[in-house]
């Protein structure tokens, strides 16, 4: 089972968020200059906890989160899987006490798709461009395979065009990656990513100030 916690941004609660929280991440959030930034990371530390809270986990507040080199969190004792992703005012954490999972989500706005197409193969190319909706076929691809990349570990050690999706999976290395659209906002694009067929993902709304 894979549960998403999401969450908007809202300055109105940004400084009660920080209160409540800086007890258990002593950070020094006010050095960003806009207060999105800060709050962004701050959800990305308090939302894993939140998570491992409710799947009733002893020891919660004993783990850390920790980096790989290649900039990946994990909690130091590996009991679960969890990733960040944000976007827009959008925050996701997905957690899975099972598998290794991947999570992007973008804001889809006007971008110059076009500059973008060394980062995919041929075939995705072409889909794109036979799209009715290629500003969303583009974030489609481009969400995807940030996933991958994501649930893979390798982040930007992995050149997107180096792996192909085709039918919501693709493989890397022998190893197959699945993918499964989030939805939650028409202005959104959001997959998530795993080494198993996704069939049961919980979504719930995480509310910081609760």
């Amino acid at each position: 089972m894979i549960q998403l916690y999401n969450t908007y941004l809202s300055e109105k609660n940004h400084e009660d968020l920080l209160q409540n929280s800086l007890v258990k991440f002593p950070a020094d959030f006010q050095k960003f200059r806009r207060w999105q930034d800060a709050q962004c990371l701050l959800l990305g530390r308090v939302m894993p906890f939140k998570g491992i809270e409710e799947l009733k986990m002893q020891n919660c507040d004993k783990r850390e989160i920790k980096y790989t080199t290649y900039n990946k969190p994990y909690f130091d004792d590996n009991l679960v899987e969890f990733n960040i992703s944000h976007s827009g005012e959008i925050v996701f954490c997905a957690l899975s006490e099972e598998h290794q999972i991947g999570i992007d989500i973008e804001l889809i706005t006007n971008v110059d798709f076009q500059n973008f197409q060394s980062q995919m193969t041929e075939r995705e190319w072409n889909t794109l461009n036979a799209s009715d909706n290629k500003i969303d076929a583009f974030f489609k691809y481009w969400t995807q395979k940030e996933a991958v990349i994501k649930v893979y570990g390798h982040e930007l050690s992995l050149p997107l065009k180096s792996f192909e999706i085709q039918d919501d999976s693709t493989q890397i290395n022998y190893q197959t990656f699945y993918l499964k659209e989030v939805t939650i906002n028409k202005n959104y694009k959001c997959y998530i990513s795993s080494k198993i067929n996704m069939d049961e993902i919980i979504i719930k709304n995480y509310n910081p100030n609760n």
